[in-house]
């Protein structure tokens, strides 16, 4: 019998792992595809001859984009937007998840915030009345506009990821520090905040790639070019030159890129420092979500 088991658990653990690395395949196939076509020549992405090699080599779709001054702005811009963003992010979440995660004994006005909270998470004004409240507020073509309007997307969820991680923190260990007299800010500070940098790193991560991916709130509130974050500039670029003021070399360049691998040079770019931080944070990102989620 129990040798049986032996075998059906290595079956299944050979199969879980075929399923995985499917998975894994499946999920990188995209990002090297486009990071070939990108790599291209014109032609053979007109052709559609690219597969899983660049066909033509070169860097034209590249040199393109870094020739582009608004680029590098619009580059800047979304390192500001998500620093600011995550940085609002990572104080407001547990300043407002402490005393949320508290019982109606501790907490008697826990249960009307709650609500309030999780209303704006299911009902809002709509678009029309967004945008007259950013121009009302004289926030066009303000950083703030994308960092409050896109912080505020996310931060329902994050509270309550991060209230339920609170919930699960053992109860004896804030008695502990009661006893001691210890108050409610040395007791987030000192207690909650270190013990929760799992869940802290999982709502930072969600935060970064929000404010980093999105896209639409820059074309309503930025009303100027040189205003526009990464993602928005990138779904706006399309290939634009006077041919009477190009070099030779330009225009050879030039005649070997298209749209097509421009925009690949896009996604790829756009998607870089996402993949280059999220490793450093992957580490805690299940063990935060799996103890974030669990309620008792």
């Amino acid at each position: 019998m129990v040798r049986n088991r032996s075998v059906a658990s290595r079956v299944f653990d050979v199969v879980l792992l075929v399923v995985l690395i499917a998975i894994s395949i499946t999920c990188i196939l995209p990002i090297w595809y486009t990071l070939a076509l990108s790599f291209s020549s014109k032609s053979a992405a007109a052709a559609g001859m690219v597969g899983l090699w660049p066909v033509g080599f070169n860097l034209n779709s590249y040199v393109q984009l870094l020739n582009e001054g608004q680029f590098f702005q619009s580059f800047w811009i979304s390192i500001q937007r998500v620093i600011l963003g995550a940085g609002l992010n990572l104080l407001i979440v547990p300043l407002m998840a402490y005393p949320l995660s508290k019982t109606i004994k501790d907490f008697k006005l826990r249960n009307i915030i709650m609500w309030s909270v999780i209303f704006t998470m299911l009902f809002n004004g709509g678009l029309i009345p967004l945008y007259l409240t950013i121009k009302n507020l004289d926030l066009m073509n303000s950083i703030w506009a994308l960092v409050l309007v896109g912080g505020a997307q996310t931060l329902v969820f994050n509270i309550i990821l991060t209230m339920n991680f609170f919930r699960n923190l053992p109860p004896v260990l804030e008695e502990a520090a009661l006893v001691d007299g210890a108050g409610p800010w040395y007791i987030l500070l000192k207690l909650y905040i270190p013990l929760s940098v799992p869940v802290l790193a999982t709502v930072s991560l969600f935060s970064i790639v929000y404010h980093w991916n999105e896209f639409l709130y820059g074309l309503i509130f930025m009303t100027r070019e040189e205003f526009y974050p990464l993602q928005t500039y990138i779904q706006q670029l399309t290939i634009s030159v006077d041919p009477s003021s190009m070099t030779e070399d330009q225009y050879k360049r030039m005649s070997e890129l298209s749209n097509r691998t421009l925009d690949a040079a896009k996604l790829f770019i756009a998607m870089l420092p996402v993949l280059i931080v999220y490793p450093f944070l992957q580490r805690f990102f299940i063990h935060g979500i799996t103890l974030g989620s669990v309620k008792e």
